[in-house]
């Protein structure tokens, strides 16, 4: 597989769709990986503008709930609590103790379990999304498909807020 200069797996021009969604998804997972690496914890922490507290630690942390929350909970129906407990169900919110290196490892491993129970799913296998959440899309179920559409839309979008982050805090822009 082909890389971008800063490492990142470039998805293949060409393949069959489960590939193609499974390399972007992957793509933009290691653009959130990017947009962290080299900070120090402080930066890490450092809220993108006032008066929004998102901070990179924040968004690593809310992707493994995000992570937990669409393949697991929802595509395998599991019951699971939040990853950051009840408190923070949405993952934003930093404590003090824990650093970038616990909540990446945290957010890995919620990918894993992720990857382990969609292994052999079809892309039409469905999830049962919660009431409030049916109500929004308008069905009970989802496609692992469209779980992992809606999956690279979330990293894309809070890739962007990773990218302004990062720039508020040591200047560098890009990818």
């Amino acid at each position: 597989m082909n890389t971008t200069p800063d490492g990142r797996p470039i998805p293949p021009p060409h393949a069959d769709e489960r590939t193609m969604l499974e390399a972007w998804l992957d793509f933009h997972r290691a653009t959130l990986v990017l947009k962290c690496s080299g900070l120090k914890d402080e930066q890490l922490r450092r809220p993108a503008a006032a008066p929004s507290s998102m901070t990179l630690l924040g968004l690593v942390q809310h992707m493994a709930e995000v992570e937990r929350n669409w393949f697991q909970r929802v595509f395998a129906g599991l019951t699971l609590p939040p990853v950051y407990g009840e408190s923070n169900p949405d993952g934003f919110t930093v404590h003090p103790d824990r650093g970038l290196d616990e909540a990446t490892a945290t957010w890995r491993a919620e990918i894993t379990r992720g990857r382990e129970l969609t292994a052999d799913a079809s892309l039409d296998d469905s999830g049962n999304l919660s009431g409030p959440e049916a109500g929004h899309v308008g069905d009970q179920g989802v496609s692992l498909r469209w779980i992992m559409i809606h999956m690279i839309e979330e990293y894309a979008r809070h890739n962007g807020h990773a990218d302004l982050i990062r720039e508020q805090v040591d200047g560098v822009t890009g990818a």
